[in-house]
């Protein structure tokens, strides 16, 4: 990748995912105010704008650096060999730096304290599982989308967070940048430092599990949509 289009994904990958952690982090605070306490409707008022913005930026920012806007899809994709190693780690910079960025300006636009630090508890096997669940989904909606419906992919994607919001116990953070960020806001969307690790570490570890399936999948052609699936036995 030369430098000016390496500058270019560099910058779209920070302006997504700062973007995406203003959305997150913003629609947390606005949702917690407007609730009256509710916890379902402050979560569905975090979940809506979350699954849009992610299909807006998606679709924007995707001809650029192909609109990852998370380590763990970056990691995927280099072990893909899509990407340099060196290009790569400057897509994780350039994402965490995005998320920081997003969320000092959530708590700008809405009056908080720039600088914050989460004591929401975010902990447990179940919350480690969840994240497992939500990654592997992720990653396998993106890897199977690109093969299928490449056009898809943003609205796959943005579909997939909302349901994955209510479906996992952790509400779907499937994203190591996004989850170290959410430890920096003490609000709705926030989750305690001592718990992103574990987080992170079940989030690569679904993102990985899923480009192996995805790899056994690939292994033949895919079926049309409007064809039943046949069995071995009955194909010509």
């Amino acid at each position: 990748m030369v430098g000016s289009k390496l500058a270019q994904a560099l910058s779209a990958e920070a302006l997504g995912t700062g973007f995406l952690l203003a959305a997150v982090v913003g629609s947390g605070v606005m949702a917690g105010r407007l609730s009256g306490g509710n916890e379902a409707l402050a979560l569905l008022g975090n979940t809506l704008p979350t699954g849009a913005i992610l299909i807006v930026l998606i679709t924007m920012l995707a001809p650029f650096s192909g609109a990852h806007f998370n380590p763990a899809v970056t990691l995927v994709f280099a072990l893909k060999r899509d990407l340099a190693p060196g290009v790569a780690a400057g897509y994780v910079l350039a994402q965490i730096a995005g998320a920081f960025v997003g969320v000092l300006a959530a708590h700008a636009m809405f009056d908080l304290p720039l600088l914050q630090m989460s004591a929401k508890v975010r902990a447990g096997s179940a919350f480690a599982f969840s994240e497992w669940v939500a990654a592997f989904g992720l990653m396998l909606t993106i890897l199977l989308t690109l093969r299928a419906r490449p056009e898809a992919v943003a609205t796959s994607v943005g579909l997939y967070i909302v349901a994955a919001y209510w479906f996992t116990a952790s509400t779907s953070f499937a994203n190591p940048a996004v989850t170290l960020a959410r430890a920096f806001s003490d609000t709705f969307a926030g989750i305690r430092l001592v718990d992103v690790p574990l987080f992170v570490f079940a989030q690569c570890a679904g993102v990985i599990c899923a480009l192996a399936v995805a790899v056994f999948l690939s292994q033949s052609e895919p079926q049309p949509a409007e064809q039943p699936l046949q069995s071995s036995e009955s194909r010509p």
